[in-house]
């Protein structure tokens, strides 16, 4: 955890509460429109944290809603913590890649499971990359540089997996 006290994952939440009040389910749609090209979060981890957030102080609930919804928003100590993060040293980056993980025990495939998941692996590079490269021409359009430069990251890792496919020993 951060010197702030705020792990990766709340602090997104407090910098998507920002854009106003918000349920669960309305995070995580956030964060999969504007941090799921760089950052993943799961549902389990959007649940587990807002009560923790809630607790802290740092998000207030609202008036419950149909089904029992239950936005949040971000409280004046909210926005200070994120301050706090958005001001600490990030860490270093660490990489997680199935795909690469499973060529590093190459010699233990099959031939045609490493053909598999190189073909399989090249698909999905080049459908998000497609996906991405259209969410920075929607961010440039609407003029929010930052939201582009982030998603350009995800843009040259599409293309950095996609060059590094094509030299991976697979048969």
């Amino acid at each position: 955890m951060a010197d702030s006290g705020v792990n990766p994952t709340a602090a997104a939440l407090l910098g998507l509460l920002h854009e106003g009040p918000m349920t669960g389910g309305q995070l995580m749609a956030a964060a999969e429109r504007k941090l799921a090209p760089y950052w993943s979060m799961t549902r389990s981890q959007v649940y587990r944290e807002l009560p923790v957030l809630a607790e802290r102080g740092l998000v207030r609930l609202g008036k419950p809603g149909p089904r029992s919804s239950q936005p949040y928003a971000i409280t004046a100590a909210g926005k200070r913590m994120f301050s706090r993060w958005l001001a600490e040293d990030p860490g270093r980056d660490t990489i997680r890649n199935p795909i690469a993980l499973r060529i590093a025990f190459g010699g233990l495939h099959s031939a045609n499971q490493l053909r598999n998941l190189q073909a399989s692996a090249n698909e999905y590079h080049t459908e998000a990359l497609a996906r991405v490269r259209e969410q920075v021409k929607n961010a440039k359009k609407e003029g929010d540089n930052f939201d582009a430069s982030a998603l350009e990251f995800a843009v040259a890792y599409h293309k950095a997996a996609l060059s590094w496919l094509k030299t991976a020993p697979v048969g």
